[in-house]
């Protein structure tokens, strides 16, 4: 008989230090064929002769913490749809691992939690998951196989989760039943920008997490860094090691976790940083064309608002963009009325907006924008697009959230990157693409919700001791736990 997989999930990266809220309409929600399209890999060899049972996949840009009825709908049609689906072999869990809900705790745990018990004890569950995501014992407890990225910019993203549902249909077809997970927290919460797996000590970490991954008598195994800009006990650097054998997975998961923890302090930010100021200053003193500048307090594929205008605010006071003696291109602030605005202006003439500070207004609430409509253009994602001139200075202005990652977002609007002085992006670490553009690289430290800086955020539910809060911690009980089979 063929096997029966479903394949559900809520997938966002939430920040619980930005005022966004994340909404339905922030969702790409997904059924059916619409979902089945999501996975291009189910054409392969290893996935046929598999009955696939698409119930409901909601994705979302990463943001503010998610408001509850939307999670509580969403999560009540997956498991509706469960229940109607009728007996499954298999279950995929595709999910980010670092969603919040407003006023509520470990949603991924609560969501497998549930599915597990529609599924009940034996229906195997295979958890796809983001390396900045979060893995608690009750997470680990309600799924049978888990995984996670090996790379970070995410390059191998479709590629981890090919790996977790092809180790799932394997399992599956082998007969061999619930594997062992080894199950380890590591008391250290860094930001992505620290452990990039570009740089080392993350680079030799995951190098030999595959390694480990291709041992005999191991099916998998995955190192978390934990997402940084939530405040849950949660949060945290995570270790499993999923195989067979029993001894050599808390071995390895062992080997792992001490690894990362020795680490902890060798790691260092992905580029050189400073102030805004300071970057921007370097950057103009540069002879390197283009010269990008992270702007990573307000990234909103960390979970930034996506409206901070602190920085735009400061580069609004600098005479050599202003005067246009130089140039630069500022992506983007995320501002529907100030859009709008510009769209009544029209391309080529003059507009006066106050752009930005409307969802996230600590830093700076809105700044006063005054100069020529450069270009309009619709976008999938952000909507409407408007490009303010100001002097040399375009600014990029998005009806709404919107990441800067590619080359096309900016020749759309008109922009050649290429051909300018200085490109400021709401980024970390560059994609893939921004990088190899990039004559040279500074990170900013600038305000907002995904601030680099954790130790000025405030979080207080974190369980403590916790590394860099506590920098003089001692050194932890790094003991595998053995979780027990899913019940």
């Amino acid at each position: 008989m063929n096997l029966r997989i479903g394949i559900a999930g809520i997938a966002i990266e939430s920040s619980t230090f930005s005022p966004h809220r994340a909404g339905l309409a922030d969702f790409d929600v997904r059924r059916g064929d619409h979902l089945m399209e999501r996975y291009e890999f189910l054409g392969k060899d290893w996935a046929q002769g598999i009955e696939w049972v698409p119930l409901l996949h909601a994705r979302s840009l990463p943001g503010g913490a998610v408001l509850p009825e939307v999670y509580d709908d969403l999560s009540a049609e997956i498991i509706t749809r469960l229940e109607d689906a009728g007996p499954l072999d298999g279950l995929f869990f595709d999910i980010h691992g670092a969603m919040s809900v407003v006023g509520r705790q470990d949603a991924e745990a609560d969501l497998a939690t549930r599915i597990r018990s529609v599924l009940g004890p034996d229906v195997l569950m295979s958890a796809s998951m983001d390396l900045h995501g979060n893995v608690s014992r009750e997470l680990g407890t309600a799924v049978d196989l888990i995984t996670c990225y090996r790379m970070a910019p995410h390059e191998d993203a479709m590629e981890s989760r090919e790996r977790a549902l092809r180790n799932l249909v394997e399992r599956l077809r082998s007969g061999l039943g619930k594997p062992g997970k080894a199950w380890v927290q590591v008391p250290v919460l860094l930001p992505g920008e620290k452990t990039s797996t570009r740089l080392e000590p993350a680079k030799s970490i995951y190098r030999r997490v595959g390694e480990i991954a291709d041992e005999p008598g191991v099916l998998d195994a995955a190192v978390w860094v934990g997402y940084a800009w939530a405040d849950e006990p949660r949060c945290r650097a995570a270790v499993v090691v999923t195989g067979d054998d029993h001894a050599l997975i808390t071995e390895r998961a062992t080997e792992l976790a001490k690894a990362y923890w020795d680490a902890r302090d060798g790691f260092a930010f992905v580029a050189p940083t400073g102030t805004l100021h300071e970057c921007v200053t370097a950057g103009l003193a540069s002879d390197a064309r283009p010269f990008l500048i992270s702007d990573s307090g307000d990234n909103p594929t960390a979970g930034g608002a996506g409206d901070t205008s602190w920085t735009l605010g400061q580069l609004l006071t600098i005479e050599e963009l202003t005067s246009g003696k130089a140039t630069a291109i500022h992506a983007s602030i995320s501002d529907a009325e100030a859009v709008a605005a510009c769209v009544a202006a029209g391309v080529g003439n003059q507009v006066e907006v106050t752009a930005g500070g409307k969802v996230d207004s600590g830093p700076a609430g809105p700044v006063a924008l005054s100069g020529t409509v450069f270009s309009i253009s619709e976008d999938p994602v952000g909507g409407t697009v408007a490009v303010v001139q100001v002097g040399g200075l375009h600014s990029i202005l998005t009806t709404r959230r919107k990441p800067y990652h590619h080359l096309a977002d900016f020749t759309l609007l008109g922009l050649d990157p290429a051909a300018t002085d200085l490109v400021i992006v709401k980024i970390g670490y560059l994609e893939p693409e921004l990088y190899n553009l990039a004559a040279d690289w500074l990170l900013a430290l600038t305000p907002g919700g995904v601030d680099q800086d954790l130790l000025r955020l405030g979080h207080h539910a974190v369980r403590r001791p916790l590394f860099p809060f506590d920098p003089e911690m001692d050194d932890p009980q790094l003991a595998p736990e053995l979780l027990p089979p899913s019940a």
